[in-house]
């Protein structure tokens, strides 16, 4: 009994139950319940039920209530259920509410074994056949093991977003990240190892997407984010932040610390003359490469530059502490501005008899000032 599909049966009639019992025995393993509200219990609690066979009228909560409750659920297994309602004197009017409640079949009270056992039958197979169907759905979308989207819904997404700026003249744009040296880390770590630092790095990413953005694998160690209605002067910048954001990031791995880097190809719509998504990914991608070949750690999009900004003393004391002083050099004069107030204070506050001037005079002749 124990392989058997399970079913409930909901009905105040201890004789109906008793009936509909006896023409299940031997199919179907059979849970009872007397009212609408006990069975609602009984579905949430327990997954094993496959199919519910109820009456319309019983206390506590009816058929129609039933049913309606179940489909109202955030339970995707309950608002799929099979649901076959015992009808009596029932109108065709009560049974279009019925219907427009969620109830998969009727049966007619009184009516023998073999009708039963072939509406659960097609009921069954019906629903089988539905959850086959989500689950490819669900693996063409998804990658079972991170989660995120898989490279070819992304190119649905891209196509999706591709029309929509065609017909309303608004931007697209296409960000793909790359790990540099993804296969050494492989061969230094492992292959899980290696993609479980991947997927650090895309839960980063995925905290910081739009929801209307689209994440997910381009390749190994490379993710890929879809964003429509975005031009690619503010996907460059965004690209600036995560690139420094990895670049003074401090992971460790097996106990070890590990420096990581990535380069980033952006390509959007009008910037670049193409006219399909593949072509916008691909383009996309050799822009990342370009950017490895480059010795990584860098962005290129096609001549889109982003927003530039002054890094912060903090974000410039970790570039140092991660030995990247080279990162650096370009802001400190106007670190060393940021600092100037601070500077006075100590000279001030401790004595010290700082070059206060000759450091102002060297700052200017780096800026071309006199």
């Amino acid at each position: 009994m124990a392989g058997l599909p399970h079913i409930l049966i909901v009905d105040d009639s201890r004789v109906v139950r008793a009936t509909l019992m006896q023409h299940l025995k031997g199919y179907y393993e059979v849970r009872e319940e007397a009212d609408g509200d006990a069975a609602w219990q009984t579905l949430v609690l327990d997954h094993s039920i496959q199919a519910v066979i109820s009456d319309l009228h019983m206390p506590k909560l009816n058929g129609l209530e039933l049913v309606e409750r179940i489909r109202a659920s955030k339970l995707r297994r309950l608002q799929e259920l099979p649901f076959i309602l015992v009808s009596g004197e029932e109108t065709e009017e009560d049974r279009q509410r019925a219907t427009d409640a969620g109830v998969s079949d009727f049966v007619t009270k009184g009516v023998g074994s073999a009708e039963i056992l072939l509406r659960l039958k097609h009921l069954l197979a019906l629903s089988e056949a539905r959850e086959d169907l989500d689950a490819g759905r669900e693996r063409m979308v998804q990658d079972p093991l991170s989660g995120l989207f898989t490279r070819k819904f992304l190119e649905l997404q891209t196509a999706q977003a591709l029309s929509h700026s065609a017909r309303h003249g608004g931007d697209s744009s296409l960000l793909v990240f790359g790990f540099d040296g993804y296969q050494g880390m492989c061969e230094r770590l492992g292959a899980d190892t290696a993609a479980e630092v991947g997927h650090r790095f895309a839960r980063m990413l995925a905290g910081k997407i739009r929801q209307e953005d689209s994440l997910g694998h381009f390749g190994a160690g490379q993710y890929a984010i879809v964003s429509p209605g975005t031009a690619l002067s503010y996907c460059a910048t965004f690209a600036e932040r995560v690139r420094q954001a990895v670049e003074v990031s401090r992971l460790s791995v097996q106990g070890q610390p590990l420096s990581v880097t990535v380069s980033i190809g952006l390509a959007g719509v009008p910037a670049d003359h193409v006219t399909s998504a593949g072509a916008l990914l691909d383009l996309a991608g050799h822009r990342m490469q370009e950017a490895m070949q480059a010795g990584g750690n860098r962005i290129v999009s096609g001549g889109v530059a982003p927003a530039t900004r002054t890094i912060s003393i903090h974000h410039a004391l970790e570039l140092l502490a991660s030995n990247r002083a080279d990162a650096v050099k370009p802001h400190l004069v106007a670190l060393a501005k940021q600092l100037g107030p601070l500077l006075q204070l100590l000279d001030k506050e401790l004595g010290l008899a700082l070059p206060l001037a000759e450091i102002e005079h060297r700052l200017n002749e780096r800026t071309g000032q006199k």
